[in-house]
């Protein structure tokens, strides 16, 4: 078995870019765009889908889950490809395939072909995360620029989650739902122009032979776990979620070792032993875990209990997204004086207020509570994505940049998976434990209630009034009851992930400039 030793990464005296260099960002910023604006407008068309397609529960968690989970399988796996063969050029077939793709989706007539659609977007989409923030490493080469194109990479991830629900509740308004994905069209086609003329193409000179049992490992080993999570969410532990976890741990185990022994690894290994670098990536996986389970339950609460349109309800979360850009702003000149092992824990607390404050105020229906709420969350998230993201590029060295990132991406995908897929899975759980149907309601309109609270509204258009309002009574009481409980165990969450990084970023010390 070779042994093999990270090298340690030398103290990075680039020189700073001028406006190309900030041009480049920019055009960089266009699939963080897309890929938040569609997480964002998918949690709020999903009402809409539900009513319109009739999904299943299951189904209807497949449809968001579906596109993070073919994306976390593959996200390595492309990282790597980008390192050998140019970045850039990953980038653009990225760009194209995910319009095509996404095209498709928006004309689905069904739930499956919808879901079919959203995996196709997960295969291109693994070539456009990870080669955006490796090719912002190529780019930036001076820290202190870096930090700062990271924490604007960052912030317009927000503020695509910020613009997502209004451009989205807009179409949602007047036009079908397939909509919202067409908007990946108006997006990509200015960075297929774009990319070629500003962003210079880089990859790893050294990358060593492509070694496809490594691929094949690779593969072997996520898609069971990511999928466990899913049946274990979906189904329970009587389903086939143990025995797929344990296949792709033994395939994980296998990757591994094939990895310490290959003298160019696909992966190295020795990344994982630096606190700076395995510590930000599960800060990074438990952070957008609580975000995304928030938004999965918030959405339809804003919507399918209190009422409000597409728009007003992406309004209403405005506030909270402004937050976590300002945030991700804010800290970059204190990530230069203080240590991470003290910034990101402080911002987490923020975050777990704000699970505590939904915890806290269950079913009272104020849509002011959850504004604030999510602004808590929004300071907590932003502060936290922002240094990490910073830590695992500096950590790794700038060769390997598109490894290192297509490790990030994979965190902060399979954390989608797991906020909706757990979270999700265990509100939807909660919600028919604690449904009580009122006397009278018709065995179809009652199976449909039971499913989903987008089921139970839908079944109450065809009731007498009185019969009807009853029921969605009934509804929201159990939905609202199930998300009191899934907010503690979103605040355990944040909590782990903040003496995570209290535990294993001390080691990050502050820098001067370089």
């Amino acid at each position: 078995m070779t042994t093999q030793t990270m090298p340690a990464i030398r103290p990075e005296v680039g020189e700073r870019v001028g406006w190309r260099g900030w041009a480049a960002l920019i055009v960089l910023m266009l699939p963080v765009l897309l890929v938040s604006v569609d997480n964002t407008v998918l949690s709020f068309a999903l009402p809409s889908i539900a009513l319109d397609l009739a999904p299943t529960s299951a189904q209807q968690l497949w449809i968001v889950d579906a596109y993070p989970l073919v994306l976390a399988s593959l996200l390595v796996t492309m990282g790597v490809l980008g390192d050998r063969f140019g970045r850039r050029r990953m980038l653009l077939i990225g760009a194209t395939g995910f319009g095509i793709v996404s095209a498709l989706a928006a004309f689905a007539p069904t739930a499956a072909l919808l879901i079919v659609a959203r995996a196709g977007m997960g295969v291109f989409g693994a070539m456009l995360m990870p080669s955006t923030l490796s090719l912002l490493r190529s780019v930036f080469r001076n820290r202190d620029q870096r930090r700062l194109a990271i924490a604007i990479w960052a912030a317009g991830f927000s503020a695509g989650a910020a613009l997502g629900p209004i451009v989205g509740g807009v179409l949602l308004e007047h036009f079908a739902w397939g909509s919202v994905f067409l908007l990946a069209v108006p997006v990509l086609l200015p960075l297929l122009v774009l990319v070629p003329l500003l962003v210079p193409e880089s990859r790893d000179p050294h990358p060593g032979r492509i070694d496809p049992v490594s691929i094949g490992l690779s593969l072997a080993a996520l898609v069971p776990i990511v999928y466990a999570v899913k049946e274990l969410a979906v189904h329970g532990l009587s389903s086939l979620a143990a025995p797929l976890f344990a296949v792709g741990l033994v395939f994980a185990v296998l990757f591994v070792r094939r990895q310490l022994r290959l003298e160019t690894p696909m992966l190295d290994m020795a990344l994982f032993r630096r606190g700076s670098f395995s510590g930000a990536i599960l800060v990074n996986l438990l952070s957008v875990v609580a975000l995304v389970g928030f938004l999965y339950f918030v959405a339809q609460h804003l919507q399918l209990v209190v009422g409000l349109s597409p728009l007003q309800a992406g309004l209403a979360l405005v506030p909270g997204l402004l937050a976590m850009i300002v945030a991700g702003l804010l800290v970059v000149p204190l990530a230069k004086r203080f240590s991470p092992r003290v910034i990101v824990p402080s911002g987490l607390a923020m975050s777990v207020l704000a699970y505590v404050m939904i915890a806290l105020t269950a079913g009272n229906g104020q849509v002011w509570l959850l504004a604030v709420a999510f602004s808590a969350l929004g300071i907590g998230i932003g502060i936290a994505e922002t240094v990490s993201n910073e830590l695992i590029l500096s950590s790794a060295p700038p060769a390997k940049a598109g490894a290192a990132s297509a490790v990030s991406e994979t965190a902060y995908e399979l954390g989608a998976v797991l906020g909706t897929a757990v979270l999700g899975g265990l509100l939807t759980a909660l919600y028919r434990a604690s449904l009580v149907l009122p006397a009278g309601i018709p065995a179809d309109a009652a199976d449909a209630a039971r499913e989903t609270l987008a089921g139970a509204v839908a079944a109450s258009d065809a009731l007498d009034p009185a019969l009807a309002e009853q029921l969605r009574d009934a509804a929201a009481h159990a939905f609202d009851s199930g998300v009191g409980v899934t907010a503690l165990i979103g605040a355990g969450l944040i909590v782990i992930a903040a003496v995570i990084a209290a535990m294993t970023l001390g080691r990050s010390a502050p820098q001067g400039p370089r």
